[in-house]
């Protein structure tokens, strides 16, 4: 099982992630007209690309451990099928987003002094965790979006909870799945006015 996990995820990261990276880091660096197939095509691009990057990494980790007799913890859980931000949140990099929530969120207060309070911690913890990633503000621009989102998802359930319920789950996984991959892209890019110009 553990060898079988290694080998599986070194496949993903070189047949999938490597694979997909040239045409990704094309678009990118401007080697193509910009429209939006191009951009959208970004996007997703680096989205599957860093999924598959970064997932394998993961599985190479745990199979290593497997093989030594060390359980290491899963790290992601099927994320782009997630129907919700905060579901995604719960699915992807399950380590750091544990960590942000255990010793930032919660620390901050969480969601124990009511809406406002959760919803300006959700902010700063987001925010602190696109810095995390790099000192450039597009970095921070991709957390404060998420966090913004975040809260904006959590306001539309509490004034709207039969409209959330009865949208159908296919809808809520697609539009999920778009924002995700739209952030992805000041989160690749090499600056705001990058940003701004994919955008």
């Amino acid at each position: 099982l553990a060898l079988t996990m290694l080998v599986l995820a070194l496949a993903t990261k070189v047949l999938l992630a490597d694979s997909l990276a040239g045409g990704v880091d094309g678009i990118f660096a401007d080697q193509h007209a910009l429209n939006t197939i191009s951009v959208l095509a970004a996007a997703f691009g680096y989205g599957a690309q860093l999924y598959f990057d970064f997932s394998g990494y993961a599985d190479m980790a745990v199979g290593l451990g497997l093989m030594i007799g060390l359980r290491l913890p899963q790290n992601f859980r099927r994320p782009y099928s997630a129907a919700s931000l905060s579901a995604f949140w719960r699915r992807w990099h399950i380590t750091l987003s544990s960590f942000l929530r255990n010793y930032l969120y919660i620390s901050l207060g969480g969601n124990r002094l009511g809406a406002l309070r959760r919803s300006s911690n959700l902010m700063v913890t987001m925010a602190l965790g696109g810095l995390w990633h790099g000192a450039g503000l597009q970095f921070l621009l991709w957390g404060f979006a998420h966090g913004a989102l975040l809260t904006t998802e959590h306001a539309v359930r509490r004034a709207l909870p039969r409209l959330v319920e009865r949208t159908p789950l296919a809808l809520k996984t697609s539009l999920t799945l778009l924002l995700v991959m739209l952030l992805w892209l000041p989160f690749r890019a090499a600056d705001l006015d990058h940003s701004a110009t994919l955008f």
